[in-house]
């Protein structure tokens, strides 16, 4: 059984030290966006928060590949924009 525990242990250990930093990144990066926000219009404003939430999402799902978090940047920027159109 010891040896059974120890690949557990091996096999989490990678996804929540990814977990944790991609979490750690968002909160930086949002951080930074709401201040960066108020100069700016509603669409640039939902539009930016659409990519990070669509960044951290496809991070997450794609266990922080580069190209998840690029493609969820862009599939969230995307769906951000039309949805401030529809306002």
């Amino acid at each position: 059984m010891a040896g059974h525990k120890d690949l557990q242990q091996t096999l989490e250990y990678p996804m929540n030290h990814s977990f944790r930093s991609t979490l750690a990144l968002a909160l930086v990066a949002s951080t930074l966006a709401l201040g960066a926000c108020g100069n700016m219009s509603r669409g640039e404003r939902d539009t930016a928060v659409g990519a990070a939430v669509g960044g951290v999402a496809g991070s997450i799902l794609t266990g922080g590949s580069t190209v998840g978090t690029v493609g969820g940047a862009v599939v969230g920027g995307v769906i951000g924009n039309e949805v401030s159109k529809k306002k």
